[in-house]
């Protein structure tokens, strides 16, 4: 089921890129800042289900609270001709990293015990 949300969501993904208009350069960097944050609370979103204490409500105003903090300080940064929003990129980015290797984790985990359970079966029966 999962794996055909993710075909889903990546064919409609194509056809609405490809048919999209094209995003001005004046607001190209607002536009990435955003998707990063955006991102950053996603994978923030998937370690706290592994991690047993996701919150819609947490997980709805970080989504929008990120996008929004980055876009202002990408305004902010514009208006004083200094690339502000390179450290939010960089914090995003780190937090990204550091929430998919919780994921990693858990998942490794989970594979390792499973393998040694199996491991364990099989010495019971000789």
């Amino acid at each position: 089921m999962i794996l055909i949300a993710i075909i889903l969501g990546c064919v409609l993904g194509a056809i609405l890129g490809i048919n999209a208009p094209m995003i001005s350069y004046t607001y190209s960097s607002y536009l990435a800042i955003a998707i990063i944050a955006a991102l950053d609370s996603v994978f923030g979103g998937i370690a706290s289900v592994v991690n047993k204490k996701f919150d819609i409500k947490i997980f709805i105003s970080g989504f929008f609270g990120n996008a929004i903090l980055a876009i202002l300080l990408t305004m902010l940064g514009e208006k004083l001709n200094v690339d502000i929003y390179l450290a939010a990129i960089v914090v995003f980015v780190w937090r990204m990293f550091i929430n998919l290797a919780i994921v990693r984790r858990y998942y490794v985990e989970k594979w390792t015990n499973k393998l040694s359970k199996k491991d364990e079966k099989e010495i019971e029966k000789n």
